[in-house]
C-alpha cells in the first residue's frame, strides 16, 4: 500500500502459481544437413509439452539416432513425434562428405573408343578441373592419340579440395607405312631401305625377301632399315615390311631393281588349275623350282583368316575353310630374286537348297492385270560368279516359251563376286492374266566351273511355284445364248456355268415358274427373261436369257408317220399271204384215221398239226 513518505511501507505478495500449457508437438525442420561421421541426434528441433518422443525412418525402418552417418544415408526420412499427439513429417536429410579419387593413375584405351573417366565422387557432387601441360583442357569422350599424355585433375566442392594425377595411354595400331619405295640400284653400290610406321605400342617389323649375305637389317628408334651393300643379281625381287603390335598390322611391299639382270620365275605348279567340292577328300598342289633351288627357297603363300602363312612344296587345301586363301607358290631364284605364281584354285559349293516365291507389287492381291515379281532363291552356294541361271514355264509336262507369258523385263540377278557360300537372288516380272492360273514356274541353276569342274555341269532345279490368279467371273455364254425357244408344254434347261477365281457363286433371277436345280441350272416352261449373275469378291458379272415359246409339230409328224407304217404293213402282210398259199399249203381229208402210235399226230415237212389227218391223193 502506497501511503506517502509519511506513512508505514508495507509490501506483501501472494505465493508463486506455475501453469503449464500443453501443446505440440512441432517437428521445426525440412531438411537436415550433416557431414559424414555425424548423428541424427539433436539435427531437427522438435518441440512439445509433454516433451515428445522423437523417431527417425527411412524405408519404414526405424535408425539410430545416436549412429554414425554415412553418404549412403542421404534420402528421404520421416520423423515422429510423439507427445500429445503423434505427429509425422517427411525430412530430406543430406550427408555431406569431401571428394574421392575414383580413377586408376594411368589409364589405357583404344582409339576412338568412349572412355569412362568420371574419376571423383562426393556430396555435393565436385567439380573436376583437368590440366595438360598447366594448361586447363577439356577432356573429349572420345579419345584420339593426340589426347595421350599426363593430366592433373583438381576435385573440388565445399568440403575440401584435391589434386591428382592421370597417365592417358592410347593404343592405336601401326600407320601405313611411309618411306618404302620402289627402288633401282647400279650393280655394285649400296642401296638403303627404310620402314616405318607409327603405333602404340611402338610397332615390331620383319622383312620378307630374298636373303643374301649382302643385305642388313637393323631396328632403331622405331624405324627399321634394310642396307644392300654392293649390289647384285641376288638382290632383284620384291621387298615386303611388316609393321604390328597388338592391336593391327600393316605391310608394303616394293620392288628393287638392279640394272643389269633378268628376272625369271622358272615355277611349275601341278596341277595348275585345282577345282575341288565342299568338304571333299583333300588333293595336294606341288610347286617345283628348276635348279640351284633348294626346298627350303620354294614354298606357298596362303592368305588366311589370322594372316598371311606359308606352306612347304605341296600344299592340301581345307575344304571346309578355304574359300579365298589365294594360293601362291613363291621361290627365290638364285641370280634373279623373288618370283611367284598363281594357283588357279576353285573351292565350290552346291546350292544347300533353290526355291521360288512370288510377290505382287503394291498390293496383297494377285488380281488379273497386276504386276508379280517372280524371285528365284539360291541358298548358299559357291562361287556365285559361275552360277548360271534358267527359269522354266510349265503347265503339266508341256514347257512353254517366256514370250506367251508376258515377261516386262528380263531376269535380273545379283551375283556377287565372294568366293565363299552366298545367296544369289534372280527376279523376273510378269502380269498376271487368267490364262497363267496354275502354271508352274520353276527355276534351274548350273553351276559351270569350266573344263576342269565336274562334268556335266552340276544342275538343281527348284520345286514348282504354281501361279495363282485371281479373276473376275467370266458366263460361258456358249452354253448360255441370250435367245433361247422352248416348245409349248415342255420344260427347257438352262445351264449358267462362270469361270472366276476365286470361284464365283451363280444365282438366277426371274419372275415366271421355273425350277433351280443344282450347279446353275434352271428349268423353264415359260416366257420370260431369266438373269445369271456370277458374283465373286473381284467383281458381279451379269447374263440376261430371253425366254420364247413355240408350236409343237411333233404329234403331227408322228401320226403321219404311224400311217405310213401302218399302210406299208398292211400291203406286206397281203403279199406274204399270197406266197404262203401258194408255196406251203397242202390238203387234208379226216376219213378213216389212223392214230399215230405216239399222240396221233402227223409231222409233215415238219410242221406239226394236233388233229390226226389223211393225205389226200
Amino acid at each position: 500500500m502506497d501511503l506517502g513518505p509519511e506513512g508505514p511501507q508495507f509490501n506483501a505478495s501472494s505465493r508463486e502459481l506455475s501453469i503449464g500449457v500443453k501443446f505440440g508437438p512441432e517437428i521445426e525442420c525440412h531438411t537436415v544437413e550433416v557431414d559424414e561421421g555425424e548423428s541424427l541426434d539433436g539435427k531437427c528441433k522438435v518441440t512439445g509439452n509433454p516433451a515428445p518422443n522423437i523417431e527417425w525412418l527411412k524405408d519404414g525402418r526405424p535408425r539410430s539416432l545416436t549412429n554414425p552417418l554415412g553418404r549412403h544415408d542421404s534420402g528421404t526420412y520421416e520423423v515422429k513425434a510423439d507427445g500429445l499427439t503423434l505427429v509425422e513429417k517427411r525430412v530430406q536429410l543430406n550427408v555431406f562428405y569431401g571428394p574421392e579419387w575414383m580413377c586408376p593413375h594411368t589409364y589405357t584405351v583404344q582409339e576412338h573408343t568412349r572412355h569412362n573417366l568420371t574419376c571423383s565422387q562426393g556430396f555435393p557432387e565436385p567439380t573436376e578441373i583437368w590440366y595438360k601441360e598447366e594448361e586447363e583442357v577439356q577432356l573429349p569422350h572420345i579419345l584420339t592419340r593426340s589426347n595421350a599424355g599426363q593430366y592433373s585433375v583438381r576435385v573440388s566442392n565445399n568440403r575440401t579440395t584435391l589434386n591428382f594425377t592421370v597417365d592417358i595411354v592410347v593404343h592405336y595400331p601401326p600407320s601405313h607405312i611411309v618411306e618404302l619405295e620402289d627402288s633401282e640400284v647400279e650393280v655394285g653400290e649400296v642401296l638403303g631401305l627404310k620402314c616405318s610406321s607409327v603405333g602404340n605400342p611402338r610397332p615390331n617389323y620383319s622383312w620378307i625377301y630374298y636373303r643374301t649375305h649382302n643385305v642388313n637389317e637393323r631396328t632403331e628408334d622405331g624405324i627399321s632399315r634394310l642396307i644392300i651393300n654392293n649390289a647384285n643379281g641376288f638382290n632383284i625381287g620384291s621387298y615386303t615390311c611388316h609393321a604390328w603390335n597388338e592391336k593391327g598390322n600393316v605391310s608394303k611391299t616394293v620392288r628393287v631393281t638392279v640394272k643389269g639382270a633378268k628376272q625369271e620365275c622358272p615355277i611349275e605348279i601341278q596341277p595348275e588349275t585345282m577345282v575341288l567340292q565342299y568338304q571333299s577328300s583333300g588333293q595336294s598342289a606341288v610347286c617345283k623350282a628348276e635348279n640351284n633351288v633348294s626346298d627350303n627357297n620354294v614354298y606357298w603363300l596362303i592368305r588366311q583368316k589370322n594372316g598371311t602363312n606359308t606352306e612347304n612344296i605341296s600344299w592340301t587345301p581345307n575344304t571346309h575353310e578355304d574359300w579365298d586363301p589365294s594360293p601362291v607358290c613363291c621361290a627365290q631364284v638364285w641370280g634373279i630374286g623373288w618370283c611367284n605364281k598363281t594357283l588357279h584354285y576353285i573351292l565350290y559349293k552346291l546350292p544347300e537348297n533353290i526355291s521360288v516365291n512370288g510377290t505382287v507389287n503394291n498390293s496383297a492381291s494377285r488380281e488379273e492385270g497386276s504386276n508379280m515379281t517372280l524371285e528365284c532363291e539360291i541358298v548358299d552356294v559357291a562361287p556365285a560368279k559361275h552360277l548360271r541361271v534358267r527359269w522354266l514355264w510349265q503347265r503339266g509336262n508341256e514347257t512353254i516359251e517366256p514370250d506367251s507369258v508376258r515377261i516386262i523385263n528380263k531376269s535380273e540377278c545379283s551375283f556377287p563376286e565372294d568366293k565363299f557360300p552366298v545367296t544369289v537372288v534372280c527376279t523376273r516380272n510378269i502380269t498376271l492374266n487368267r490364262t497363267l492360273h496354275g502354271l508352274q514356274v520353276k527355276c534351274e541353276a548350273e553351276l559351270n566351273l569350266g573344263p576342269e569342274g565336274p562334268q556335266p555341269p552340276p544342275l538343281m532345279t527348284s520345286d514348282p511355284f504354281t501361279l495363282s490368279v485371281h479373276y473376275k467371273p467370266r458366263i460361258n455364254t456358249t452354253k448360255l445364248p441370250e435367245l433361247v425357244p422352248v416348245i409349248s408344254g415342255y420344260k427347257e434347261e438352262l445351264v449358267c456355268e462362270a469361270d472366276g477365281n476365286p470361284a464365283p457363286t451363280v444365282t438366277w433371277n426371274y419372275t415366271a415358274t421355273a425350277f433351280l436345280g443344282s450347279n446353275g441350272m434352271l428349268t423353264v416352261n415359260e416366257e420370260g427373261t431369266y438373269i445369271c449373275t456370277a458374283n465373286n469378291s473381284l467383281a458381279i458379272v451379269k447374263h440376261e436369257v430371253k425366254v420364247i415359246l413355240t408350236e409343237d409339230y411333233l404329234p403331227l409328224l408322228a401320226g403321219f408317220v404311224a400311217l405310213t407304217v401302218v399302210a406299208i404293213s398292211i400291203i406286206f402282210i397281203f403279199i406274204y399271204s399270197i406266197y404262203y398259199k401258194n408255196t406251203k399249203m397242202r390238203r387234208y381229208s379226216l376219213k378213216n384215221p389212223k392214230l399215230s402210235i405216239h399222240n396221233g399226230n402227223v409231222a409233215h415237212n415238219g410242221w406239226d398239226i394236233q388233229l390226226p389227218v389223211t393225205k389226200l391223193s
